[in-house]
């Protein structure tokens, strides 16, 4: 049996800072990546999202982001993950589906099918996008008409002249509405008002959204989306939806019907289509034997160290599931695991 110091679980933005910072500290690990290939969650978006409308991507440990333009960003960021990866020799092992991890005395044990890692820490850094998330209404299984998340969106010639409900208060929303609009007929719908950003989202903005979803993980509670508080914006792209009144947005509906949605006033929306665009949960089930989750129903953290199992490091969860806190996080887990490490052997 080999022994690792650690092992790293998904090759995002966050698993890849984490093991660019474990190599620099000279502690041994692997790398272990659901993909058959490098990129992280952006192998998967829509074709339709370039680089001019990601949000924020922020640089990697030694890598500037590439420039933003109007290249795919599902071409452009694997690739660039894919160099850095071979650039910086991270021992990056694919594909690689781990189905959980549990303890075994001092150590842990990593499996995936009949394949098993044994190290000393975890470094969990598997992000969201595996776990898409679509609230239930009453009548949603008798809609006849068609039923995407985000995850699934196909483009906005997917929908050109039919009827769109989309559901959602958060970014994807406005960008989907952006695209979808100039082709169909739209309706937004959202829990609450859309909070509307004003000032621009410079990087001191990005620290304080930081902050406070970093506060709901130290407490214990499911994580907020860092962006759920940084507010909304419109770009130039989706002028022309605005226009459009795409962002007229009404109240949730009450309920499903099989061909519409309505509201508890009794007013209807007949519907082609409904887009939820509600966002994900934190894919962490792999992890659920070593029962980290606290009362409230989410992971406690002290920094990135999980406070049930301190052998546990989470990136990409909370405060990090954005490219805004994925690489801060990154070095905080191999600086944490180094010493961890150092104080076991003194």
């Amino acid at each position: 049996m080999h022994l690792h110091e650690s092992v790293v679980i998904g090759a995002g933005q966050a698993g890849l800072s984490a093991s660019y910072h474990l190599l620099r500290l000279g502690v041994g690990h692997v790398l272990l990546d659901a993909n058959d290939a490098a990129g992280g969650a952006w192998r998967h978006r829509w074709d339709s999202l370039t680089m001019d409308d990601v949000h924020g991507i922020a640089d990697l440990p030694g890598s500037p982001a590439p420039q933003r333009d109007g290249r795919r960003a599902n071409d452009v960021l694997p690739g660039w993950f894919e160099a850095y990866e071979r650039e910086h020799g991270l021992p990056v092992v694919r594909p690689v589906v781990v189905d959980d991890v549990t303890s075994d005395g001092d150590l842990l044990v990593v499996r995936a099918g009949d394949r098993r890692w044994t190290t000393r820490t975890l470094v969990n850094a598997t992000g969201t996008w595996t776990r898409p998330f679509v609230p239930h209404y009453p009548g949603i299984e008798r809609f006849r008409g068609e039923q995407l998340h985000t995850v699934d969106y196909p483009g906005p010639e997917h929908f050109r002249g039919r009827r769109v409900v989309v559901v959602g208060g958060g970014a994807s929303a406005v960008q989907l509405l952006g695209e979808i609009a100039p082709v169909a007929d739209t309706v937004w719908v959202t829990r609450r008002p859309p909070v509307w950003r004003t000032g621009d989202f410079d990087p001191e903005a990005g620290r304080a959204a930081v902050a406070l979803v970093e506060e709901r993980v130290r407490r214990g509670l499911p994580p907020a989306s860092v962006v759920s508080v940084t507010g909304l914006a419109l770009r130039e792209q989706e002028r022309a939806a605005e226009h459009l009144g795409a962002y007229d947005r009404r109240p949730m509906f009450e309920r499903v019907e099989p061909d519409g949605v309505r509201w508890a006033d009794g007013s209807y929306e007949p519907a082609d289509v409904i887009l939820w665009a509600t966002g994900f949960r934190p894919a962490v089930a792999h992890l659920g034997a070593l029962r980290l989750r606290s009362s409230h129903g989410g992971i406690r953290l002290d920094g990135t160290t999980a406070v049930a199992d301190p052998r546990v490091q989470l990136v990409g969860y909370g405060p990090s599931a954005s490219t805004i806190g994925a690489n801060r996080a990154g070095r905080a887990a191999a600086v944490t695991v180094a010493r961890q490490l150092r104080a076991e052997a003194a």
